[in-house]
């Protein structure tokens, strides 16, 4: 099974056991940041005479950090960066463990009261995060199976990012549409691996959408 693995993508034992702590520590104080943002932008009163308030209103990054689309972005980048499938699990749970948790003691904390049932999905979603991270690892590789996952890591993206449909095509914002562009970004390998993750992803999501019409 490493042998094959290895084969997909080689991992890279090369850090040191200091520089493994510190960017671990430093992905999880992202997550810790990111979490208590997210809930400040909600609780924000944009005062559109207030210049950057007004900016962050037509940026619309309130509803950008209630999305998925962002999260899904950012998970896919640490996992696909980090140097071994393992710690790319490990990166990643951190990273929504620190998520979560700060958006969730915030929202206790200031603005009195508990969702309670809310945040059981996003613990859920970040209890599994590793064996997706783990996965999503292999994305970055050079041979079939990376170009097939990278394939199904652009269709989630396609329908996190635009509205798609058989006979439609509407985007969402210009940052969901830089999402979907990132993720491209990051997961480039050769680029014949990226067209044909692109093609399989558009061939994906209009198949997912013909259940509407069956």
């Amino acid at each position: 099974m490493k042998k094959w693995l290895d084969n997909i993508r080689k991992p890279n034992k090369d850090m040191q056991t200091k520089n493994k702590i510190i960017n671990t520590s430093l992905i999880m104080l992202l997550g810790i940041l990111l979490g208590i943002f997210s809930k400040w932008l909600d609780n924000l009163g944009i005062n559109d005479a207030i210049w950057w308030q007004h900016i962050l209103g037509i940026l619309d990054l309130r509803n950008v950090f209630s999305d998925i689309g962002i999260w899904l972005f950012l998970a896919i980048t640490i996992s696909v960066f980090s140097k071994t499938p393992l710690r790319a699990s490990l990166n990643v749970f951190l990273f929504f463990v620190g998520m979560t948790v700060s958006y969730h003691l915030y929202t206790i904390i200031f603005s009195g009261f508990n969702p309670k049932s809310y945040m059981m999905i996003w613990y859920g979603i970040t209890a599994i995060t590793p064996i997706l991270a783990f996965i999503c690892w292999y994305a970055k590789g050079n041979n079939k199976i990376s170009i097939i996952l990278s394939s199904l890591i652009l269709a989630v993206m396609l329908i996190a990012s635009f509205s798609v449909g058989i006979l439609y095509f509407y985007f969402k914002s210009i940052i969901d549409t830089l999402l979907f562009l990132g993720t491209m970004i990051v997961l480039y390998a050769k680029p014949k691996n990226s067209i044909y993750s692109l093609l399989f992803a558009v061939l994906l999501v209009l198949v997912y959408s013909l259940r509407l019409y069956i």
